[in-house]
């Protein structure tokens, strides 16, 4: 029996103009729902059916769903006539960009771009322009983003890549077809914690980059290992290469300064994204300044290009500059807010799943949280392919989703607190958590 008939009518109905019936196939999934509203921390589907939302548009809306500061900053705009002339400066490009530089320590200027892959591929271009070298090392587990430098090994079958190598490096695993050869040999998948691979690499290849996550969080929530990420920072300084941190996911969830500012690692670069403007379309390349000013390289041979009509869009660039503003203000507490929630449904779930008698492990990051099936906290890829149980984080997704509780439903993605919950909905999503997972 279909339980959304309405959403599979709507989804059908589409794929008649629009292959494979969505504009971004990341979002087709078993169940495919149509949502058509949200507020605050809950959404409504097609059918009418109302959720505890965890997905967050992928992360994105960290003050929830339409809130209403960003939205009224959205609406001032539209009141009065704004318009994106794609002639000189903006009225509000500057005003953001003061306001990121000032709460973002670790970087000195920024540039906009619409999306998040945008903002990778641009950092990317200027670790190529500053080192002259072309090959870039990504992380297998990682996404950043659909371009061909990056669009290769997330969630890869080990058929494809093979069993853990260390040091050494994995096949390239395309997200797409269309990337040419000769282009995927300049990237270099290794594992994350992995830096002896890393070494491997920089033995054998002019390396202008290292791109990551700097917690994986396109396959749950993976940390770093103690002094992983600082022995990538004296390894850059001393090879030469520039270390990018892609923040799109991890960025302002994590705090105001980004998962850097957490972390202790300053990026040559860094790629905003999602959160920063609340689910508004906006990207942000971010760092230090002798980097970003390739942009405006005298030279014209090591001048790196940005341009896009749409981007800093005043209605996008409102929506940011409220989402910063709320998110530095101490009246509203969100850090503190979503701490506290991550903190109870982790201890709620840890509760839960130890009376089930079968492995498990929590990972959390302040907002962000991933149960794996496995005994051990993972390291890499390779162990979550290895050890977590997909089969039942399908299953347990799927009842979630029939109580009314929405995370993405493929296993080892990641939930997404927001500002907008409350003890109300943690308590109701830990009530109905338990009962499902007594009964699979």
């Amino acid at each position: 029996m279909n339980a959304w008939p309405k959403s599979s009518a709507l989804l059908q109905e589409n794929e008649k103009w629009i292959p494979g019936g969505v504009v971004s196939l990341n979002r087709k999934s078993e169940p495919n729902i149509c949502f058509v509203k949200g507020k605050g921390s809950r959404v409504w589907d097609l059918e009418g059916n109302e959720y505890i939302d965890y997905q967050a548009g992928f992360a994105a809306a960290f003050l929830g769903h339409n809130d209403a500061d960003v939205n009224r900053a959205v609406e001032s705009v539209l009141h009065a006539d704004s318009l994106l002339m794609s002639a000189g400066p903006t009225n509000l490009e500057g005003i953001f960009a003061e306001l990121f530089v000032k709460h973002v320590p670790t970087a000195d200027s920024i540039q906009i771009t619409t999306t998040g892959s945008e903002a990778t591929y641009h950092a990317i271009r200027i670790a190529r322009a500053v080192t002259g070298r072309d090959h870039v090392i990504v992380m297998q587990g990682g996404y950043n983003g659909w371009h061909n430098d990056v669009a290769c090994n997330v969630i890869s079958p080990l058929a494809d890549i093979g069993p853990r190598v260390s040091p050494g490096e994995y096949p390239i695993d395309p997200l797409s077809a269309g990337i040419p050869a000769s282009h995927q040999a300049l990237v270099h998948v290794v594992n994350y914690n992995d830096i002896d691979s890393i070494k491997y690499v920089l033995k054998r290849y002019p390396v202008a980059c290292v791109i990551m996550e700097p917690i994986l969080q396109n396959v749950g929530i993976l940390k770093p290992q103690e002094g992983y990420l600082q022995e990538l920072r004296k390894l850059a300084d001393a090879e030469g290469f520039l270390l990018i941190f892609d923040e799109v996911k991890t960025g302002f969830r994590h705090a105001l300064g980004g998962y850097q500012s957490i972390c202790g690692v300053t990026p040559d670069l860094s790629s905003f994204g999602k959160a920063v403007a609340n689910g508004y379309p906006m990207g942000v390349i971010a760092g230090k300044k002798q980097y970003m000013d390739y942009f405006i390289h005298p030279e014209k041979k090591q001048r790196v290009l940005i341009a896009g009509t749409y981007n800093a869009h005043p209605l996008t660039t409102a929506a940011a500059i409220a989402t910063v503003e709320k998110l530095a203000d101490p009246k509203a507490g969100v850090y503190g807010h979503v701490e506290r929630l991550g903190a109870t449904l982790e201890k709620g779930l840890n509760e839960i799943f130890a009376k089930k008698g079968r492995p498990f492990h929590v990972a959390r990051q302040g907002s962000a949280y991933c149960v794996y099936f496995m005994d051990h906290v993972p390291v890499d890829f390779h162990d979550i392919a290895i050890h977590h149980d997909f089969a039942f984080d399908k299953t347990y997704r799927e009842k979630l989703i029939t109580e009314g509780i929405f995370n993405f439903p493929t296993p080892i993605k990641q939930g997404s607190i927001s500002y907008a919950h409350t003890d109300a909905d943690i308590a109701e999503t830990l009530e109905k958590t338990q009962k499902i997972v007594a009964a699979i």
